[in-house]
Protein backbone atom coordinates (compact mmCIF):
# COMPACT_ATOMS: atom_id res chain seq x y z
CA UNK A 1 0.00 0.00 0.00
CA UNK A 2 1.52 3.22 -1.45
CA UNK A 3 -1.00 5.32 -0.81
CA UNK A 4 -1.84 4.68 2.71
CA UNK A 5 -5.56 5.61 3.51
CA UNK A 6 -6.24 8.82 1.66
CA UNK A 7 -7.44 7.92 -1.34
CA UNK A 8 -9.40 4.60 -0.91
CA UNK A 9 -10.48 2.44 -3.99
CA UNK A 10 -13.78 1.54 -2.63
CA UNK A 11 -15.59 4.30 -4.44
CA UNK A 12 -15.01 2.77 -7.85
CA UNK A 13 -15.87 -1.35 -7.11
CA UNK A 14 -18.98 -2.28 -8.58
CA UNK A 15 -18.84 -6.45 -7.85
CA UNK A 16 -21.75 -7.65 -10.12
CA UNK A 17 -23.20 -9.39 -7.53
CA UNK A 18 -22.92 -9.14 -3.20
CA UNK A 19 -20.79 -10.88 -1.23
CA UNK A 20 -23.26 -13.57 0.84
CA UNK A 21 -21.69 -12.15 3.91
CA UNK A 22 -23.41 -8.35 3.66
CA UNK A 23 -26.40 -10.21 5.19
CA UNK A 24 -23.90 -9.17 8.15
CA UNK A 25 -22.88 -5.90 7.19
CA UNK A 26 -26.23 -4.16 5.48
CA UNK A 27 -28.98 -5.50 7.24
CA UNK A 28 -29.78 -3.14 10.48
CA UNK A 29 -30.47 -5.01 13.47
CA UNK A 30 -33.36 -5.51 15.48
CA UNK A 31 -33.90 -4.08 19.07
CA UNK A 32 -35.57 -7.32 20.49
CA UNK A 33 -35.58 -9.55 23.33
CA UNK A 34 -36.46 -13.40 23.28
CA UNK A 35 -36.91 -15.35 26.36
CA UNK A 36 -35.47 -18.44 25.24
CA UNK A 37 -33.69 -19.32 21.85
CA UNK A 38 -34.79 -22.85 19.85
CA UNK A 39 -31.42 -24.58 20.80
CA UNK A 40 -29.75 -27.36 18.33
CA UNK A 41 -27.79 -29.60 20.39
CA UNK A 42 -26.86 -29.83 23.89
CA UNK A 43 -26.42 -26.49 25.86
CA UNK A 44 -23.87 -27.19 29.11
CA UNK A 45 -25.42 -27.08 31.71
CA UNK A 46 -22.47 -25.63 33.60
CA UNK A 47 -22.69 -22.33 31.65
CA UNK A 48 -24.76 -19.99 34.08
CA UNK A 49 -23.68 -16.48 33.18
CA UNK A 50 -24.04 -13.43 30.21
CA UNK A 51 -22.39 -13.20 27.53
CA UNK A 52 -22.11 -9.37 26.42
CA UNK A 53 -21.18 -7.85 22.55
CA UNK A 54 -20.27 -4.99 20.94
CA UNK A 55 -20.43 -4.00 17.39
CA UNK A 56 -22.39 -1.69 14.84
CA UNK A 57 -25.97 -2.29 14.68
CA UNK A 58 -26.50 -0.43 11.42
CA UNK A 59 -24.95 1.69 8.65
CA UNK A 60 -27.15 4.55 7.57
CA UNK A 61 -29.14 7.28 9.11
CA UNK A 62 -31.99 8.31 6.81
CA UNK A 63 -30.68 7.72 3.19
CA UNK A 64 -26.90 8.42 4.08
CA UNK A 65 -24.92 5.30 4.30
CA UNK A 66 -21.01 5.15 6.64
CA UNK A 67 -18.45 3.93 4.71
CA UNK A 68 -16.42 1.56 6.62
CA UNK A 69 -17.31 -1.39 8.81
CA UNK A 70 -15.47 0.66 11.67
CA UNK A 71 -18.45 3.36 11.47
CA UNK A 72 -21.69 1.97 12.48
CA UNK A 73 -23.86 2.61 15.27
CA UNK A 74 -23.27 0.85 18.32
CA UNK A 75 -25.26 -2.56 19.31
CA UNK A 76 -25.21 -4.26 22.64
CA UNK A 77 -26.39 -8.13 22.59
CA UNK A 78 -26.48 -9.85 25.44
CA UNK A 79 -26.84 -14.01 26.07
CA UNK A 80 -27.67 -14.99 28.91
CA UNK A 81 -27.19 -18.53 30.08
CA UNK A 82 -29.49 -20.43 32.89
CA UNK A 83 -30.47 -24.12 33.03
CA UNK A 84 -29.52 -25.13 29.33
CA UNK A 85 -31.59 -22.07 28.08
CA UNK A 86 -30.10 -19.30 26.19
CA UNK A 87 -32.30 -15.86 25.94
CA UNK A 88 -31.06 -12.71 24.05
CA UNK A 89 -31.70 -8.96 24.19
CA UNK A 90 -30.57 -6.56 21.55
CA UNK A 91 -29.84 -2.79 22.20
CA UNK A 92 -28.96 0.43 20.62
CA UNK A 93 -26.23 1.72 23.16
CA UNK A 94 -27.88 4.95 24.04
CA UNK A 95 -25.77 7.40 22.40
CA UNK A 96 -25.91 11.26 21.64
CA UNK A 97 -24.01 10.04 18.44
CA UNK A 98 -27.14 7.91 17.53
CA UNK A 99 -29.68 9.79 19.21
CA UNK A 100 -28.57 13.25 17.47
CA UNK A 101 -28.78 11.24 14.19
CA UNK A 102 -32.15 9.82 14.34
CA UNK A 103 -33.42 13.52 15.52
CA UNK A 104 -31.80 14.62 12.01
CA UNK A 105 -32.72 11.70 9.91
CA UNK A 106 -28.65 11.86 8.60
CA UNK A 107 -24.99 11.34 9.96
CA UNK A 108 -24.34 14.06 12.30
CA UNK A 109 -21.22 13.17 14.51
CA UNK A 110 -17.85 12.57 12.12
CA UNK A 111 -17.29 8.69 12.71
CA UNK A 112 -13.75 6.50 11.69
CA UNK A 113 -14.04 7.09 7.75
CA UNK A 114 -17.29 9.00 7.73
CA UNK A 115 -17.73 12.70 7.42
CA UNK A 116 -21.16 14.23 7.70
CA UNK A 117 -19.49 17.75 6.65
CA UNK A 118 -19.66 17.34 2.88
CA UNK A 119 -19.03 20.96 1.72
CA UNK A 120 -16.24 22.98 1.54
CA UNK A 121 -18.32 25.42 4.33
CA UNK A 122 -19.42 22.75 6.03
CA UNK A 123 -15.94 21.33 6.41
CA UNK A 124 -14.53 24.67 7.50
CA UNK A 125 -16.82 25.28 10.34
CA UNK A 126 -16.18 21.85 11.67
CA UNK A 127 -12.63 23.30 12.40
CA UNK A 128 -14.55 25.52 14.77
CA UNK A 129 -16.98 23.13 15.95
CA UNK A 130 -16.19 19.43 16.03
CA UNK A 131 -18.23 17.39 18.08
CA UNK A 132 -16.38 13.93 19.27
CA UNK A 133 -18.22 10.63 19.00
CA UNK A 134 -19.45 8.79 21.81
CA UNK A 135 -20.48 5.93 19.17
CA UNK A 136 -18.79 3.53 21.13
CA UNK A 137 -19.24 0.14 19.70
CA UNK A 138 -15.53 -1.63 19.89
CA UNK A 139 -15.34 -3.51 22.52
CA UNK A 140 -16.46 -4.09 26.28
CA UNK A 141 -14.81 -4.00 29.67
CA UNK A 142 -15.81 -5.24 33.07
CA UNK A 143 -14.20 -2.94 35.71
CA UNK A 144 -14.98 -1.85 39.46
CA UNK A 145 -18.28 -3.12 38.94
CA UNK A 146 -19.31 -1.24 35.75
CA UNK A 147 -19.86 -2.13 32.15
CA UNK A 148 -18.08 0.21 29.55
CA UNK A 149 -18.33 0.57 25.64
CA UNK A 150 -15.52 1.54 24.35
CA UNK A 151 -13.94 2.59 21.36
CA UNK A 152 -11.07 4.96 19.98
CA UNK A 153 -12.44 8.23 20.99
CA UNK A 154 -11.91 9.20 24.53
CA UNK A 155 -15.61 8.62 25.84
CA UNK A 156 -15.99 5.67 27.39
CA UNK A 157 -19.84 4.68 27.96
CA UNK A 158 -21.34 3.21 30.93
CA UNK A 159 -24.34 0.79 30.58
CA UNK A 160 -26.40 -1.47 33.23
CA UNK A 161 -25.67 -5.09 32.10
CA UNK A 162 -29.22 -6.35 32.98
CA UNK A 163 -31.13 -3.35 30.62
CA UNK A 164 -28.35 -2.30 28.54
CA UNK A 165 -29.66 1.23 28.88
CA UNK A 166 -27.01 3.98 29.27
CA UNK A 167 -25.83 5.42 32.33
CA UNK A 168 -22.87 7.62 32.41
CA UNK A 169 -19.60 8.18 30.64
CA UNK A 170 -16.08 7.57 31.89
CA UNK A 171 -13.01 10.14 29.97
CA UNK A 172 -9.75 9.34 31.10
CA UNK A 173 -8.57 13.52 30.52
CA UNK A 174 -10.30 16.63 30.31
CA UNK A 175 -10.36 18.51 26.41
CA UNK A 176 -11.77 15.68 24.28
CA UNK A 177 -11.08 17.35 21.02
CA UNK A 178 -7.56 16.30 19.89
CA UNK A 179 -7.22 12.87 21.85
CA UNK A 180 -7.92 9.21 21.23
CA UNK A 181 -7.43 6.04 22.96
CA UNK A 182 -6.70 2.21 22.20
CA UNK A 183 -10.23 0.26 22.07
CA UNK A 184 -8.32 -2.35 24.65
CA UNK A 185 -7.71 -1.68 28.18
CA UNK A 186 -5.51 -3.70 30.29
CA UNK A 187 -6.55 -4.89 33.70
CA UNK A 188 -3.59 -5.82 36.95
CA UNK A 189 -3.75 -5.62 40.04
CA UNK A 190 -7.20 -3.96 40.56
CA UNK A 191 -6.45 -1.04 38.07
CA UNK A 192 -7.18 -0.10 34.27
CA UNK A 193 -4.41 0.75 32.18
CA UNK A 194 -4.50 2.40 28.72
CA UNK A 195 -2.85 5.02 26.38
CA UNK A 196 -4.18 8.18 25.40
CA UNK A 197 -2.74 9.73 22.30
CA UNK A 198 -3.00 13.93 22.56
CA UNK A 199 -2.25 15.33 19.47
CA UNK A 200 -1.04 18.55 18.79
CA UNK A 201 2.20 20.72 17.56
CA UNK A 202 4.08 18.23 19.55
CA UNK A 203 1.72 15.01 20.38
CA UNK A 204 1.90 12.35 23.08
CA UNK A 205 1.26 9.14 24.17
CA UNK A 206 -0.47 9.05 27.32
CA UNK A 207 -0.16 6.13 29.95
CA UNK A 208 -2.99 6.19 32.68
CA UNK A 209 -3.82 4.15 35.45
CA UNK A 210 -7.40 4.06 36.92
CA UNK A 211 -8.22 3.09 40.24
CA UNK A 212 -11.23 1.32 41.86
CA UNK A 213 -13.15 4.63 42.33
CA UNK A 214 -12.56 5.20 38.49
CA UNK A 215 -10.03 7.90 39.41
CA UNK A 216 -7.59 8.35 36.57
CA UNK A 217 -3.81 9.20 37.20
CA UNK A 218 -1.00 10.05 34.37
CA UNK A 219 1.89 7.29 34.95
CA UNK A 220 3.95 8.54 31.88
CA UNK A 221 4.40 10.08 28.65
CA UNK A 222 5.92 9.60 25.19
CA UNK A 223 6.51 12.47 22.73
CA UNK A 224 5.87 12.11 19.03
CA UNK A 225 6.22 14.71 16.03
CA UNK A 226 3.74 12.02 13.77
CA UNK A 227 1.22 9.91 16.29
CA UNK A 228 0.84 6.93 14.32
CA UNK A 229 -3.11 4.97 14.53
CA UNK A 230 -3.14 2.87 17.46
CA UNK A 231 -5.79 0.18 18.45
CA UNK A 232 -4.35 -1.50 21.29
CA UNK A 233 -0.65 -1.87 23.56
CA UNK A 234 1.37 -4.19 24.66
CA UNK A 235 1.28 -4.64 28.95
CA UNK A 236 3.72 -6.98 31.11
CA UNK A 237 3.82 -7.27 34.57
CA UNK A 238 6.30 -4.72 34.81
CA UNK A 239 6.30 -2.48 31.55
CA UNK A 240 3.85 -0.85 29.28
CA UNK A 241 4.65 -1.53 25.36
CA UNK A 242 3.81 1.06 22.80
CA UNK A 243 3.91 -0.31 19.35
CA UNK A 244 4.29 3.26 17.20
CA UNK A 245 2.97 1.07 13.69
CA UNK A 246 4.17 3.28 10.78
CA UNK A 247 0.60 4.32 9.51
CA UNK A 248 1.11 8.34 11.01
CA UNK A 249 -0.34 11.81 11.20
CA UNK A 250 0.55 14.94 10.58
CA UNK A 251 -1.49 16.65 13.63
CA UNK A 252 -2.31 19.89 11.50
CA UNK A 253 -4.35 17.40 9.71
CA UNK A 254 -6.70 16.86 12.64
CA UNK A 255 -6.79 20.22 13.79
CA UNK A 256 -8.26 21.39 9.73
CA UNK A 257 -10.66 18.04 9.95
CA UNK A 258 -10.67 18.03 6.52
CA UNK A 259 -10.82 14.56 5.99
CA UNK A 260 -12.28 12.26 8.03
CA UNK A 261 -10.27 10.87 10.80
CA UNK A 262 -8.50 7.85 9.19
CA UNK A 263 -8.31 9.21 5.92
CA UNK A 264 -6.06 12.05 7.24
CA UNK A 265 -3.32 9.16 7.89
CA UNK A 266 -0.46 7.78 6.09
CA UNK A 267 1.74 4.49 5.46
CA UNK A 268 5.15 5.73 5.90
CA UNK A 269 6.92 2.50 6.25
CA UNK A 270 10.88 3.86 6.32
CA UNK A 271 10.02 4.72 9.77
CA UNK A 272 9.88 1.33 10.80
CA UNK A 273 7.81 0.08 13.87
CA UNK A 274 9.48 1.10 17.22
CA UNK A 275 8.61 -0.10 20.93
CA UNK A 276 8.62 2.14 23.35
CA UNK A 277 8.84 0.71 26.86
CA UNK A 278 7.59 2.28 30.04
CA UNK A 279 8.36 1.07 33.11
CA UNK A 280 4.49 0.65 34.48
CA UNK A 281 5.70 1.29 38.20
CA UNK A 282 7.29 4.72 38.03
CA UNK A 283 5.88 5.70 34.28
CA UNK A 284 9.44 6.07 33.11
CA UNK A 285 10.61 5.40 29.78
CA UNK A 286 12.62 2.41 29.80
CA UNK A 287 13.71 2.63 25.99
CA UNK A 288 13.15 2.84 22.38
CA UNK A 289 13.45 -0.14 20.23
CA UNK A 290 13.72 -0.32 16.57
CA UNK A 291 11.89 -3.01 14.56
CA UNK A 292 10.78 -3.18 10.53
CA UNK A 293 7.48 -2.05 9.46
CA UNK A 294 4.53 -3.87 9.94
CA UNK A 295 0.92 -3.18 11.00
CA UNK A 296 -1.53 -4.78 13.42
CA UNK A 297 -5.00 -4.06 15.79
CA UNK A 298 -4.58 -6.48 18.09
CA UNK A 299 -1.73 -6.87 20.76
CA UNK A 300 -2.94 -10.43 21.68
CA UNK A 301 -0.36 -11.52 25.05
CA UNK A 302 2.67 -9.90 26.53
CA UNK A 303 5.37 -11.16 29.10
CA UNK A 304 8.58 -11.25 30.52
CA UNK A 305 11.33 -13.46 29.69
CA UNK A 306 14.89 -12.77 31.89
CA UNK A 307 16.10 -9.46 29.89
CA UNK A 308 13.52 -9.57 26.91
CA UNK A 309 10.04 -8.83 26.53
CA UNK A 310 7.72 -11.37 24.62
CA UNK A 311 4.93 -9.82 22.64
CA UNK A 312 2.97 -12.06 20.44
CA UNK A 313 1.18 -9.65 17.73
CA UNK A 314 -1.66 -10.29 14.97
CA UNK A 315 0.29 -8.77 12.39
CA UNK A 316 0.14 -7.34 8.95
CA UNK A 317 3.47 -6.43 6.49
CA UNK A 318 1.16 -2.83 6.15
CA UNK A 319 -1.96 -1.28 6.58
CA UNK A 320 -4.02 -2.51 3.97
CA UNK A 321 -6.46 -4.30 5.95
CA UNK A 322 -7.71 -0.85 7.03
CA UNK A 323 -8.74 0.35 3.54
CA UNK A 324 -10.02 -3.33 3.08
CA UNK A 325 -13.08 -2.65 5.76
CA UNK A 326 -14.81 0.07 3.38
CA UNK A 327 -18.13 -1.16 2.72
CA UNK A 328 -18.13 -1.03 -1.31
CA UNK A 329 -14.98 -3.49 -0.96
CA UNK A 330 -16.50 -5.77 1.38
CA UNK A 331 -19.66 -5.84 -0.66
CA UNK A 332 -17.08 -7.69 -3.61
CA UNK A 333 -17.44 -11.41 -3.65
CA UNK A 334 -14.23 -11.90 -4.91
CA UNK A 335 -12.79 -9.57 -2.23
CA UNK A 336 -9.05 -11.25 -0.67
CA UNK A 337 -8.60 -10.13 2.61
CA UNK A 338 -5.40 -9.67 3.91
CA UNK A 339 -3.89 -12.35 6.45
CA UNK A 340 -3.22 -11.56 9.86
CA UNK A 341 -0.72 -13.74 11.16
CA UNK A 342 0.72 -14.58 15.03
CA UNK A 343 4.17 -13.44 14.92
CA UNK A 344 6.20 -12.99 17.92
CA UNK A 345 8.64 -10.11 18.98
CA UNK A 346 11.03 -9.86 21.11
CA UNK A 347 12.28 -6.58 22.58
CA UNK A 348 15.77 -7.04 24.14
CA UNK A 349 15.70 -4.53 27.47
CA UNK A 350 19.80 -4.49 27.07
CA UNK A 351 19.74 -4.49 23.04
CA UNK A 352 18.32 -1.84 20.53
CA UNK A 353 16.65 -4.17 17.78
CA UNK A 354 13.66 -5.88 17.92
CA UNK A 355 13.29 -9.50 16.81
CA UNK A 356 10.40 -11.33 14.75
CA UNK A 357 9.32 -14.66 14.26
CA UNK A 358 6.26 -16.34 12.58
CA UNK A 359 4.07 -18.34 15.01
CA UNK A 360 1.73 -19.45 12.33
CA UNK A 361 0.92 -19.15 8.69
CA UNK A 362 -2.80 -19.76 9.62
CA UNK A 363 -5.15 -16.42 8.65
CA UNK A 364 -6.56 -14.96 12.16
CA UNK A 365 -8.31 -11.96 12.91
CA UNK A 366 -9.90 -10.48 16.85
CA UNK A 367 -8.01 -12.99 18.34
CA UNK A 368 -8.46 -14.01 22.07
CA UNK A 369 -7.05 -15.86 24.79
CA UNK A 370 -8.40 -16.39 28.41
CA UNK A 371 -7.26 -12.87 29.28
CA UNK A 372 -7.98 -13.40 33.45
CA UNK A 373 -6.02 -16.19 33.58
CA UNK A 374 -2.90 -16.45 31.06
CA UNK A 375 -2.67 -12.47 30.53
CA UNK A 376 1.45 -11.62 30.73
CA UNK A 377 1.99 -15.78 31.78
CA UNK A 378 4.84 -17.00 29.37
CA UNK A 379 2.74 -20.76 29.79
CA UNK A 380 -0.24 -19.74 28.01
CA UNK A 381 -0.63 -21.38 24.57
CA UNK A 382 -4.22 -21.09 22.79
CA UNK A 383 -5.60 -17.99 21.02
CA UNK A 384 -8.78 -18.05 19.34
CA UNK A 385 -10.03 -16.45 16.22
CA UNK A 386 -11.94 -16.14 12.99
CA UNK A 387 -10.19 -16.56 9.67
CA UNK A 388 -10.21 -17.43 6.10
CA UNK A 389 -10.69 -21.00 5.46
CA UNK A 390 -7.83 -22.21 3.04
CA UNK A 391 -10.11 -23.29 0.13
CA UNK A 392 -12.63 -20.35 0.25
CA UNK A 393 -10.53 -17.33 0.42
CA UNK A 394 -12.53 -15.08 -0.93
CA UNK A 395 -15.23 -13.19 0.95
CA UNK A 396 -15.52 -12.10 4.44
CA UNK A 397 -14.05 -14.10 7.11
CA UNK A 398 -15.47 -17.41 7.14
CA UNK A 399 -13.87 -19.90 10.42
CA UNK A 400 -13.03 -20.17 13.31
CA UNK A 401 -9.64 -21.11 14.27
CA UNK A 402 -7.41 -22.19 17.28
CA UNK A 403 -3.60 -21.43 17.55
CA UNK A 404 -0.97 -23.53 20.12
CA UNK A 405 1.38 -20.86 20.04
CA UNK A 406 3.73 -23.09 21.31
CA UNK A 407 3.81 -25.45 18.46
CA UNK A 408 2.30 -23.63 15.78
CA UNK A 409 -0.23 -26.23 15.06
CA UNK A 410 -3.70 -24.92 14.38
CA UNK A 411 -7.26 -26.53 14.25
CA UNK A 412 -10.35 -25.17 12.69
CA UNK A 413 -14.03 -25.10 12.33
CA UNK A 414 -15.93 -24.47 9.14
CA UNK A 415 -19.46 -24.57 8.25
CA UNK A 416 -20.51 -23.32 4.24
CA UNK A 417 -22.01 -20.01 3.82
CA UNK A 418 -21.57 -19.24 7.68
CA UNK A 419 -19.13 -16.64 8.74
CA UNK A 420 -18.42 -16.73 12.47
CA UNK A 421 -17.44 -13.64 14.79
CA UNK A 422 -15.29 -13.29 17.67
CA UNK A 423 -15.15 -16.60 19.72
CA UNK A 424 -15.40 -15.95 23.27
CA UNK A 425 -13.35 -18.48 25.46
CA UNK A 426 -15.14 -19.58 29.01
CA UNK A 427 -13.41 -22.13 31.22
CA UNK A 428 -15.43 -25.01 32.35
CA UNK A 429 -15.26 -25.07 36.35
CA UNK A 430 -12.67 -27.08 37.46
CA UNK A 431 -10.66 -27.66 34.50
CA UNK A 432 -7.71 -29.60 34.26
CA UNK A 433 -6.36 -27.59 31.00
CA UNK A 434 -5.95 -24.12 29.75
CA UNK A 435 -8.30 -25.30 26.77
CA UNK A 436 -10.58 -26.74 29.31
CA UNK A 437 -13.95 -25.23 28.34
CA UNK A 438 -15.91 -23.44 25.34
CA UNK A 439 -15.98 -21.01 22.78
CA UNK A 440 -18.87 -18.65 22.12
CA UNK A 441 -19.06 -17.58 18.63
CA UNK A 442 -22.21 -15.53 17.14
CA UNK A 443 -22.48 -16.67 13.28
CA UNK A 444 -24.07 -15.48 10.42
CA UNK A 445 -25.83 -18.02 8.66
CA UNK A 446 -25.88 -17.02 5.35
CA UNK A 447 -27.87 -19.18 3.45
CA UNK A 448 -31.20 -18.70 5.68
CA UNK A 449 -30.51 -15.49 6.67
CA UNK A 450 -30.66 -15.63 9.77
CA UNK A 451 -27.69 -15.48 13.07
CA UNK A 452 -26.83 -18.31 15.58
CA UNK A 453 -24.83 -18.44 18.98
CA UNK A 454 -22.42 -21.23 18.37
CA UNK A 455 -20.79 -23.47 21.36
CA UNK A 456 -17.90 -25.03 20.59
CA UNK A 457 -15.57 -27.30 22.61
CA UNK A 458 -12.73 -25.30 23.18
CA UNK A 459 -10.43 -28.09 22.79
CA UNK A 460 -11.44 -30.30 19.58
CA UNK A 461 -13.73 -27.42 18.05
CA UNK A 462 -16.34 -29.88 18.38
CA UNK A 463 -20.15 -28.50 18.21
CA UNK A 464 -21.71 -28.47 21.57
CA UNK A 465 -25.21 -26.25 20.37
CA UNK A 466 -26.29 -23.45 18.67
CA UNK A 467 -29.21 -21.17 19.61
CA UNK A 468 -30.74 -19.58 16.38
CA UNK A 469 -31.73 -16.04 16.69
CA UNK A 470 -35.25 -14.60 14.85
CA UNK A 471 -33.05 -12.43 12.38
CA UNK A 472 -29.40 -11.65 11.22
CA UNK A 473 -26.63 -9.67 13.59
CA UNK A 474 -24.68 -7.24 12.19
CA UNK A 475 -20.74 -8.48 12.53
CA UNK A 476 -19.51 -7.20 15.34
CA UNK A 477 -16.25 -6.94 17.26
CA UNK A 478 -15.51 -7.76 20.32
CA UNK A 479 -17.55 -9.00 24.15
CA UNK A 480 -16.75 -10.29 27.21
CA UNK A 481 -18.36 -13.33 29.27
CA UNK A 482 -19.48 -12.41 32.54
CA UNK A 483 -20.15 -15.41 35.39
CA UNK A 484 -23.28 -15.52 36.95
CA UNK A 485 -21.46 -14.92 40.55
CA UNK A 486 -19.04 -12.17 38.86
Amino acid sequence: MQDGINSPMSEHIQPQQNNPATHGLFNANHEVSVDNLPITGTMPAWLHGTLLRNGPGKINAGDQQFRHWFDGYAMLHKFAFQNGQVSYAGKYLESQAHQSAKDAGQITYTEFATDPCRSLFGRAMAVFNHTVTDNAKVSIAHFADQFLALTETPIQVEFDAETLKSVGVFNYEEGLVGQMTTAHPHFFDEHMFNIVTRFGAMSYYRAYRVDQDMNSVRMGAIRTGKPSYMHSFGMTKNYVIVTEFPLVVNPLSLLFWLKPFIENFNWEPKRGTPFYVLNRHTGELVGRYECDPFFAFHHVNAYEQGDELILDIDAYPDADIVTQYYLNRLKDPTLQLPHGNMTRFIVPLKGKRVRSELISDACIELPHIDYKHYNTNPDYRYVYGIGLHEAHQQGFYNQLVKIDVQSGHDIIWYEADCYPGEPVFVPSPNRQAEDDGVLLSVVLDAAHETSFLLVLDARTLDELARATLPYPVMFGFHGIYVPEDA
